[in-house]
């Protein structure tokens, strides 16, 4: 018995430790995690720091906290007009985004025509196009029609190139969802749009939040074609504005941190507070599909 009661403690003690592989995984996802965390934490409290303190020693702790950095970094960036470029730009830009991809994800998911496929891997190789290796050719674009230096410029390629991902997820989502629904609604007499926005969209919502908040992170953060599309100042975005800090022999890099901080809290804040629905979200679609 007592034999007996020894090796079930040691089976159990086996099972409690982690197998090598998973040790190393383990070890693997701890240094990722560190290496995105750190340079968060460094740029906080280097923002903090006079540009003596900084250019004496980078790695080490500010002396006496230099909260001035933040005003100074909003005053010499005109950071409240950045924002509001920022934040015209990329909200109508995830609405053309969520609209487009639903309704080009439920036509996909649902209705089977001629050219069906070539559309999907069309959407798809967008994936696969590096954006920068488009930027010369779509500035002599934009500016042979005199769609550069407006308001509206970026929203246009934001939402051209920001397509591929959004519709794979609506259509593996839409999939997912029972065909009878729409059966029944047809027959209730709904028509096709009808049964698009009325009975599949409450039902995508899901899904839609998530594609909504993914391309508010990657419209907002958007630095190429800003930089390329926009000469005037006044329409500048907030990742553009962080070259202010730069003069022609010089770098003050403690406000130029203020101002990274600064524009990285709209983001932060929108992650934290959705980051369960944006893994909902994904998730969903991933199973359905």
């Amino acid at each position: 018995m007592e034999l007996q009661l020894e090796l079930k403690s040691q089976s159990g003690a086996r099972r409690l430790l982690p197998s090598p592989a998973k040790l190393m995984v383990n070890t693997l996802m701890l240094l990722f995690t560190a290496s995105c965390i750190i340079p968060l934490l460094w740029i906080g409290y280097s923002s903090l720091k006079t540009q003596a303190e900084f250019a004496n020693n980078i790695l080490s702790l500010p002396g006496a906290p230099q909260f001035g950095n933040y005003l100074e970094a909003i005053k010499i960036t005109n950071m409240l007009q950045l924002s509001w470029n920022s934040t015209r730009v990329t909200l109508l830009s995830v609405i053309g985004i969520t609209a487009i991809s639903f309704v080009t994800g439920y036509i996909t998911a649902r209705l089977d025509f001629k050219g069906k496929k070539a559309m999907i891997f069309y959407y798809l190789f967008g994936m696969l196009v590096p954006i920068h290796a488009l930027l010369v050719p779509i500035y002599l674009l934009f500016k042979n029609f005199g769609l550069a230096d407006e308001w509206y410029t970026l929203i246009i390629p934001y939402i051209a190139f920001n397509l591929s991902l959004p519709i794979m997820l609506v259509s593996s989502y839409v999939v997912g969802i029972p065909r009878e629904i729409e059966e029944a609604a047809a027959i209730d007499g709904l028509s096709f749009s009808g049964t698009m926005f009325r009975i599949i969209f409450p039902i995508a919502v899901p899904v839609l939040t998530t594609v909504a908040i993914l391309q508010f992170f990657s419209c907002w953060n958007e630095f190429s074609f800003a930089l390329v599309l926009l000469k005037d100042e006044s329409l500048r975005t907030v990742p553009l504005g962080m070259s202010y800090f730069k003069s022609q022999h010089s770098t003050n890099y403690p406000q130029l941190m203020a101002g990274m901080v600064l524009s990285m809290l709209p983001v932060t804040l929108i992650y934290f507070t959705f980051s369960s629905r944006i893994i909902a979200g994904v998730m969903s679609g991933a199973v359905k599909g």
